[in-house]
Formats: C-alpha cells, structure tokens, sequence
C-alpha cells in the first residue's frame, strides 16, 4: 500500500458514519449511538546510496459516549460511563486523600 492509498484510507476511515451508528428503533423507541472518534496518520520515504524506501501508517480510535433516543416527539442524550475512568478517578482520589493524611500527619508529630 503507498502513501497515497494509506492517506484515502484514512479519509474514508473518519467519517460521520464512524460517529454516529446505524439508528434502530423498538417499540417507538429510535436509538441513535454516537462515538468520540480520532486517528492520525503518517508517512516517509527516503532515497540515496542505490536504496530507496517509503513507508506509512495509519490509526484509529473510537469509544463510545452516549446515545440520542427518540421518543415520539421528545429527543433526549444519554450518556456512556466509562468504567475504567470511574475506577481510575476513584484510584486517584484515594491516593491524593492518602498524601493528604500523611502530610498531616508528619506535621502533627
């Protein structure tokens, strides 16, 4: 693959289709999905001393952050949780309440 297909690749790959899923509706209900989406692409070629080269890539990366729901005239946004951010927030807050209680610690004893 050269540079050029890697680059249209690319393009096709951030689209709004990539962003907002295949609505499906059930019992009147429609659900629109929605994803943050980034990517980032890169590429370089080189010649000299009777050897050439070129090379590309290309990554993507989507998760999820909520949904639209229709239902009948009323549209409202539900948002995703992310599990792994609560847990990492949760770990973080017990570490800065741990500094905390031993700074205080220190300087009462």
């Amino acid at each position: 693959m050269d540079l050029m297909e890697t680059i249209s690749a690319a393009r096709d790959a951030i689209t709004v289709k990539r962003v907002y899923g295949e609505p499906y509706e059930r019992n009147g209900v429609v659900v629109i999905p929605a994803a943050a989406v980034q990517g980032g692409g890169g590429g370089g070629g080189g010649e000299g001393d009777g050897q050439s080269g070129s090379g590309g890539g290309f990554g993507l990366r989507a998760r999820p952050v909520g949904a639209y729901v229709i239902r009948g005239e009323q549209v409202s946004w539900e948002p995703a949780m992310d599990l792994n951010r609560v847990i990492l927030g949760g770990q973080l807050l017990a570490l800065a309440t741990l500094l905390v209680v031993r700074s205080i610690a220190r300087r009462r004893g």
